[in-house]
């Protein structure tokens, strides 16, 4: 289905996704990780896509925006979606017990609502008694090891509090089988996929012929370098709860879809909104979160978002729709220690900061660039009036940002900063003979192109030759 019409871009976003690539390929850069993809759309149209580092670190295979992920958990919202199309056709509500769908389910379980499925309340078990198909020592559970677990009792009593289970959601898949009389996976492509006009998503594996798969890998803590996963292994029973198989892209079109604010999409807005609306705290976590159907929700910085998460063997991903802005942003990393959780949170604040200031005036379009110094890099970034002294190293490169004021052609007052920083002195661009500016003294400090610098630092004054 089509994106909703929104206002005309606004003029902060094209500076704001210029930058975020430039400050994304600094992070992969230190922090080591194999790869990372990242997607934003406004209004339902991809506006900024890009892909760093490998999508195997074995064979070397460069990363791109159409290698597909192990979304894991992001399958939840597809499942909501699914139950939620099927309440508008009359054929469940979210009221229905457990038991009126699945037989054999321990009677609590059977007790449980699709509601109370859906926003993690029902009280069972996250992964069963043995998860060990969570560490690859074994297949995922089929349907007869889900129902049999499904016929334990629950962890806690139902309604009681938040509490994250995947078996729960299995069995959501179940009852969509047994709604429809079809299997989970083609009946959730043909009616929530495909309308949702995804082209690079899949149920679970296998994938379509010529799709290629980005590998997970695993953390260099264990063995001093990573291990390359396949990926490629079926979830089985469990693919309602985390057998999804996406891209960037289309995960950031999915869940814009699903703002109820957007003017089409797979579901009526009544369900976007009964999907998404905040319904249960996650009380113990200092990260404010909370839970609706199949979708979490938080604020960041002013701004309030919902969307989901993923941890797979070997992977971490995250997608989040900001709706008071249109934007959708879904990052995908391979590695089991991937940065997705804190890059998306890097990426919003860029994106809110952006917003707040504007974009860069006529005085302080040009004062842009990397520069470097021994002690690492630092971004000059306009917007608005002023320029910020970013710090690329950092999961928000504004925090903290000392603001400068353009004074003259060349000369700026750092007008604020930390105490630790150097408030009220002078910013200078010096300039060569071909009137480009060939270095950056911030208040006492020399900043160089990296180039120029790497080359002094491998000279004569190297400290080790």
């Amino acid at each position: 289905m089509g994106s909703p019409p929104t206002p005309e871009q606004p003029a902060w976003l094209a500076p704001a996704l210029a930058y975020i690539p430039q400050w994304l390929a600094y992070q992969m850069r230190t922090s080591g990780q194999p790869g990372l993809a990242i997607a934003i759309a406004r209004g339902g149209e991809i506006v900024l896509e890009a892909a760093f580092g490998h999508a195997d670190l074995g064979a070397g295979e460069p990363l791109t925006p159409r290698h597909r992920f192990r979304v894991a958990s992001h399958s939840k919202s597809f499942t909501a979606a699914a139950i939620m199309k099927l309440r508008e056709q009359g054929r469940v509500r979210l009221d229905d017990r457990a038991g009126d769908h699945i037989a054999g389910l321990h009677p609590d379980i059977a007790a449980a609502s699709i509601a109370q499925l859906l926003s993690h309340t029902a009280g069972i078990l996250r992964d069963g008694p043995d998860a060990a198909y969570w560490e690859g020592r074994a297949p995922f559970l089929d349907e007869a090891r889900l129902r049999a677990e499904l016929a334990l009792p629950p962890a806690i009593e139902a309604g009681t509090r938040l509490k994250y289970s995947n078996h729960g959601f299995g069995l959501a898949g179940l009852m969509i089988e047994a709604v429809t009389g079809e299997r989970y996976g083609p009946w959730v492509e043909r009616e929530i996929v495909a309308p949702a006009s995804l082209r690079e998503t899949t149920s679970d594996v296998p994938l379509p012929t010529g799709a290629r798969l980005a590998h997970g890998h695993g953390t260099k803590a264990l063995l001093g370098r990573r291990l390359v996963f396949a990926g490629d292994q079926s979830t089985d029973a469990l693919a309602a709860a985390t057998g999804f198989i996406s891209t960037a892209a289309d995960l950031a079109r999915f869940f814009a879809q699903l703002d109820p604010e957007a003017e089409t999409g797979v579901l009526t807005r009544a369900s976007r909104r009964e999907m998404t609306r905040p319904q249960w705290p996650d009380s113990w976590s200092e990260t404010k979160r909370n839970y609706g159907l199949g979708i979490i929700s938080g604020a960041l910085d002013g701004w309030s978002w919902f969307g989901h998460s993923g941890g797979f063997q070997g992977y971490i991903t995250r997608t989040a729709v900001v709706p008071a802005h249109h934007l959708a942003v879904s990052i995908l990393t391979n590695a089991i220690d991937g940065m997705a959780h804190e890059w998306l949170d890097g990426a919003l604040s860029i994106l809110r900061r952006f917003e707040a200031a504007g974009p860069p005036g006529p005085a302080t379009a040009d004062w842009t660039g990397r520069w470097w110094s021994g002690w690492g890099a630092q971004d000059l970034v306009p917007m608005g009036e002023r320029v910020l002294l970013a710090s690329p190293s950092l999961v928000k490169p504004f925090l903290d940002a000392p603001e400068l004021d353009v004074t003259g052609a060349d000369e700026a007052v750092i007008s604020q900063a930390g105490a630790f920083h150097s408030h009220g002195e002078t910013v200078r661009r010096l300039r060569g003979g071909d009137g480009a500016v060939r270095e950056l003294r911030v208040a006492g400090s020399l900043l160089r192109p990296e180039a120029v610098l790497v080359e002094e630092l491998a000279g004569p004054r190297a400290a080790n030759p």
